[in-house]
């Protein structure tokens, strides 16, 4: 078994975790996701079987979509409902003031990751540190905001927001910034995963679907737009041994297959080299 399986991650659940509920549940031998998920957040996690968790780099760079749900006037120490309230303010923010604050997060921008975070100083995460009372220095880095629209107004300082942004993008820190050019301070309510690169939450499956078996395992060359090279046994060997095998092929990317499907290899100069082996 090998393939990649669109989970449902359900709020209260870290994505490690769920990767390993998921593990167990169809006896695959390895597992990983793409692109983790706060313990508060819900929606979209792509988890790869076996082999397929050799898919983590090509997926590194993936957008992202989500659907979340900011609270202004009050925070916490995580900027969501796992962390404690740090800061409340009597504040009565309107559908106008966000509007006109929202040009700011669009295209290139510098988003220092929250503290209470899986971002990774001296090989330990911040939110480690943070819960063993040392002091966290993070850097900020430049992340990209396709798109960050008001959806609605679903309360007092309470606002629905649909979010399309690249990837390493901390949805929190959003929160915390716009707030901050709000002139007030917030916390995310809630923030739902609907897109990873080209998967879609509505394709998900729920933990108990999938430990009932009831799930789809997406195989790995149907991620790949790449033209097909079918290779003998003997030719399939030599590019598994490490081998480069002469092509007619134009140069460029191609999915490869044996016996099976081996992987994407590249075409250059006339040689055939086998990059990203999946079997």
């Amino acid at each position: 078994m090998t393939g990649i399986i669109l989970l449902n991650k359900p709020r209260g659940l870290s994505s490690n975790t769920a990767v390993n509920v998921v593990k167990k549940s169809v006896g695959a031998l390895k597992a990983g996701h793409l692109g983790t998920l706060d313990v508060e957040a819900q929606g979209l996690l792509p988890i790869t079987i076996n082999s397929s968790t050799k898919l983590f780099d090509y997926f590194l760079n993936k957008d992202k979509e989500y659907l979340t749900t900011f609270k202004f006037g009050e925070q916490t120490d995580t900027f969501d409902l796992e962390g404690e309230i740090t800061k409340t303010e009597d504040v009565n923010i309107t559908e106008t003031e966000v509007k006109s604050a929202l040009p700011a997060f669009q295209g290139k921008i510098l988003q220092m990751p929250p503290e209470y975070s899986a971002k990774k100083i001296n090989g330990k995460k911040a939110y480690e540190l943070k819960r063993e009372g040392k002091e966290v220095s993070l850097k900020s880095k430049e992340v990209y905001i396709y798109n960050l629209n008001l959806v609605k107004q679903t309360d007092k300082n309470t606002f629905l927001f649909r979010l399309h942004c690249s990837s390493g993008t901390y949805v929190r820190a959003l929160c915390r910034d716009l707030a901050a050019a709000l002139s007030t301070c917030g916390v995310c309510y809630d923030i739902t995963r609907t897109k990873c690169g080209q998967f879609d939450l509505k394709d998900a499956f729920t933990l108990e679907e999938i430990k009932n078996g009831k799930f789809n395992l997406i195989s790995p060359d149907t991620l790949f737009e790449y033209d097909k090279i079918f290779l003998d046994n003997q030719a399939e060997a030599k590019l598994l041994n490490g081998q480069f095998l002469k092509s007619q092929n134009p140069d460029g990317k191609y999915r490869i297959y044996g016996s099976a499907f081996m992987g994407v290899g590249e075409v250059k100069n006339g040689l055939l080299k086998l990059t990203l082996r999946l079997n």
